[in-house]
């Protein structure tokens, strides 16, 4: 069984047992009909997911995880805050008139910062600190900026990543604010492994445990059904992920992984998603 089915199985059946329902409270999203859309939601979910044993790729239902590894590319290779620059269209529904999310996501990590070594942005100062002070306890990509908050579209859900060296493994702690767990958990958990992986190689280093910290884990209230229908399915042993031997980051594609034998149950159902 995937470690990655395990633990939203786990998660799942936790929330919608003795999850907190937030119906009757006055809440941001909506459905597309205007309907307030409530959550059953559970506080401080944490799950370690060790890619030296396997990468934490979903077989419940097919996940689509080049697509996710170029979303996280383009957030943290590309720095960008342009739905065009992506080939799927996760992100149109935030888009503004000028066809981006704002000061968001990947606008924050292209702004450059002035340092004793130099000026660099979060990415390559991180690069660059993995690459000479490794034992440093302070390197940290944070996307969640409050001077900017009113000027971005969607305030960052996935909102940082703390690297930390041990030996000679690389081990990161996403936090996250707030996760559709439907829709998004394996997404952004496929992300961050894969970025960990880039990170990895380009410094060094071997990949070693992701921890993924989520503060507000929730099932929306039209996707509980679709969920317990979900958990119900046997997982398949988890695929083998290869990676291309790059070794600088900037060089890395959404091709440069490859899931070999990957086994997915059929997953047809359509899923509403509020915004």
């Amino acid at each position: 069984m995937s470690l990655a089915d395990e633990l939203f199985i786990q998660n799942c059946r936790d929330i919608i047992e003795n999850g907190i329902s937030d119906e009757g409270e006055e809440v941001r999203p909506r459905w597309e009909d205007g309907t307030p859309a409530h959550t059953i939601k559970k506080f401080c979910i944490v799950n370690r997911y060790d890619l030296q044993k396997e990468f934490p790729l979903m077989t419940l239902r097919r996940v689509y995880y080049r697509s996710a590894i170029e979303e996280v590319l383009w957030i943290y290779q590309q720095k960008s805050n342009r739905v065009a620059d992506l080939s799927t269209h996760i992100w149109d529904a935030w888009a503004d008139e000028n066809g981006t999310i704002g000061k968001a996501y990947g606008y924050q990590l292209g702004v450059k910062h002035h340092y004793k070594e130099g000026d660099f942005d979060q990415v390559d100062k991180a690069l660059y600190d993995l690459k000479h002070t490794p034992a440093s306890r302070r390197i940290i990509c944070n996307l969640y900026n409050h001077a900017d908050l009113n000027e971005m579209q969607l305030a960052p859900c996935a909102y940082s990543m703390t690297f930390n060296v041990s030996g000679n493994k690389l081990n990161a702690i996403l936090n996250q604010r707030s996760q559709d767990m439907l829709t998004a958990n394996n997404w952004n958990v496929c992300m961050y492994a894969a970025l960990l992986i880039m990170f990895a190689k380009s410094t060094g280093f071997e990949a070693g445990e992701l921890v993924h910290v989520i503060a507000d884990a929730h099932i929306y209230d039209r996707h509980v059904d679709i969920v317990k229908r979900l958990i119900e399915k046997e997982p398949f042993p988890a695929p083998k992920m290869t990676v291309e031997n790059i070794t600088d980051f900037y060089q890395f594609t959404k091709n440069s992984f490859t899931a070999i034998d990957y086994k997915f149950h059929d997953f047809n159902e359509k899923i509403p998603v509020a915004i």
